[in-house]
C-alpha cells in the first residue's frame, strides 16, 4: 500500500466506499429515534470499527444507514436493518488514513416521540481516527530557544513534531497507548535512519513516550 498517498488523502474521497444514501426520512437529524455505540475510536488501517445501536421505537426489519462526512454532506459507508426489538449491528471500515466523523440514521418516516428524541440525540454520532504505525524518535535538549526550520522557536512548551518531507504546518494526529495528541509539522527531522518523526519535548510529554518507539500517526 502507497502509505504517502494516503496520508496524503487524510480522510477526504470516501465517496470511493460510498453508496447512494437513499431517502432518510423526514425526522431531523438530531431527532431521529436512534442511538448508536462505536465500540472503537483509534484503529490501524485494515481495521474495522463495530458499531451497535438501537432502533427506539423497536421496529425490526428497518433500514439503517451508516454515515461519513465528507466536504460535501453525508455519504454511506454501510447499510443494514434492524432485528429483534430494533437492534442492528454493522461495521466501518475505512481505505484510508486521516479523522472520520461517522453517524447512523434510520431510512423512512418514523414516528418519533419526546422521551426518545431525548436520548438519542446524544449518541448517534461518533469520531473515529485511522492511523499507521511508524517509527519516532524525540529532540529538544541543547537546541531549547533555537530557531525550527519552519520559523518559529523550540521551547518546551511547543507542540510540534519534525519531519523530512511533509509540509511546515501539517496537522498530524499520533496514538500512543491509549493518548492521542494534535501536532504541526515545525522542523526537520530526525535524520537517523528508519526513523519518520521527531517529537518536541512537549509532544514526548503529552503522549507519554519513551525515548524511541513506534507512535500510529494519520501520515
Amino acid at each position: 500500500m502507497d502509505w504517502n498517498a494516503a496520508a496524503r488523502v487524510r480522510g477526504v474521497g470516501i465517496g470511493a466506499l460510498a453508496f447512494a444514501a437513499g431517502s432518510v426520512g423526514t425526522a431531523h437529524a438530531a431527532t431521529q429515534p436512534i442511538s448508536a455505540s462505536f465500540k472503537r475510536h483509534d484503529i490501524l488501517a485494515g481495521g474495522s470499527v463495530p458499531v451497535t445501536g438501537e432502533l427506539l421505537t423497536h421496529e425490526r426489519g428497518r433500514k439503517i444507514l451508516l454515515q461519513a462526512a465528507s466536504g460535501h454532506g453525508w455519504n454511506t459507508v454501510a447499510r443494514t436493518k434492524t432485528g429483534k426489538n430494533g437492534v442492528f449491528h454493522t461495521s466501518f471500515r475505512p481505505r484510508e488514513l486521516g479523522k472520520f466523523n461517522l453517524r447512523v440514521r434510520v431510512v423512512g418516516p418514523l414516528a418519533v416521540s419526546a422521551s426518545s428524541t431525548r436520548i438519542s440525540a446524544k449518541r448517534q454520532r461518533g469520531v473515529v481516527r485511522v492511523y499507521r504505525p511508524t517509527n519516532a524518535s524525540w529532540y529538544g535538549p541543547g537546541l531549547l530557544g533555537g530557531r525550527t526550520a519552519c520559523g518559529g522557536t523550540l521551547n518546551s512548551t511547543t507542540l510540534g513534531v519534525a519531519n523530512r518531507t511533509l509540509p511546515c504546518g501539517t496537522k498530524v494526529t499520533f496514538h500512543y497507548r491509549g493518548r492521542t495528541v494534535t501536532a504541526r509539522v515545525i522542523d526537520r527531522g530526525p535524520f537517523v535512519g528508519g526513523r519518520e518523526w521527531d517529537l518536541t519535548p512537549a509532544t514526548k510529554a503529552k503522549l507519554g513516550f519513551g525515548s524511541t518507539g513506534t507512535v500510529w500517526s494519520t501520515a
